[in-house]
C-alpha cells in the first residue's frame, strides 16, 4: 500500500515538473502567447490608459477613441499622467473627454483607484490600454479589483516583433512580467490565468 502511494506521489510530481518545464519553454520562445491579451474590437463606457511604456499607450488610446470604442479616456498613473494627457490632446482627443487619476504607482493601485472612480460614476465597462507584454497582468488585476465591472484589453503592439526586443529593452520588461504574474497571484490573489 505504501509503495503504491509513493508511486502516485512520484508520478504526480514528475507530471508537475514536466508541465512546468513545458510552460517555461513556451514562455521563453513565445512570450506573446502568454503575456498578451487582446479582446478584439469592442466598445465600452471608458478607455483606461495606464502610465508607463514608451508613449505608445496614449497613441493606442487615441486611436481607439477616434474609432468610437469609448467616449471618454481615464489616464491612471502618477508621474507621466500630464505627459500622457498632452499626447492625447496632440493626437486629437478633446480635453473634455480626458480624466486623470494621478496617484497610483503600481498596476494594483491603477486598478484599485480606477475601479473606485468607475463605481462612483456608475460606469459598467472599460477598455484597458497598456503595452502588449503588460496586458494580461493589467486585465487580470482590473478584473480582480472590479469584479462587478466588465473589462476588455486592447494593448499597444509597439515592439511586438522579436527583432525589436533586445534593442528596445523589451526582453527585460518581459522577464519582469513573468516574475510579476505569480507575484500578483501570491501577494494579491490576482489569478493570471
Amino acid at each position: 500500500m505504501f509503495a503504491l502511494v509513493r508511486k502516485i506521489i512520484f508520478r504526480t510530481l514528475l507530471a508537475s515538473v514536466l508541465i512546468t518545464l513545458l510552460m517555461l519553454v513556451v514562455a521563453i520562445f513565445y512570450p506573446q502567447k502568454i503575456l498578451c491579451v487582446d479582446s478584439g474590437k469592442v466598445t465600452a463606457d471608458v478607455i483606461i490608459v495606464l502610465g508607463g511604456g514608451a508613449h505608445e499607450r496614449p497613441e493606442r488610446a487615441a486611436e481607439l477613441f477616434k474609432a468610437h470604442a469609448a467616449p471618454r479616456i481615464l489616464i491612471t498613473g502618477e508621474g507621466d499622467d500630464e505627459i500622457v494627457r498632452q499626447l492625447l490632446l496632440k493626437d486629437g482627443v478633446p480635453a473634455s473627454a480626458i480624466e486623470v487619476e494621478g496617484k497610483s504607482r503600481t498596476t494594483k493601485e491603477n486598478a484599485e483607484f480606477s475601479v473606485k472612480r468607475l463605481n462612483a460614476e456608475k460606469i459598467h465597462s472599460a477598455i484597458i490600454v497598456t503595452s502588449w507584454y503588460h496586458s494580461r497582468r493589467a486585465l487580470k488585476t482590473f478584473e480582480h479589483f472590479g469584479a462587478n465591472l466588465k473589462f476588455y484589453s486592447r494593448p499597444s503592439y509597439y515592439a511586438f516583433d522579436a527583432a525589436d526586443w533586445k534593442k528596445l529593452g523589451i526582453q527585460k520588461r518581459m522577464r519582469l512580467e513573468f516574475l510579476k504574474l505569480p507575484g500578483y497571484w501570491i501577494r494579491y490573489g490576482v489569478n493570471p490565468f
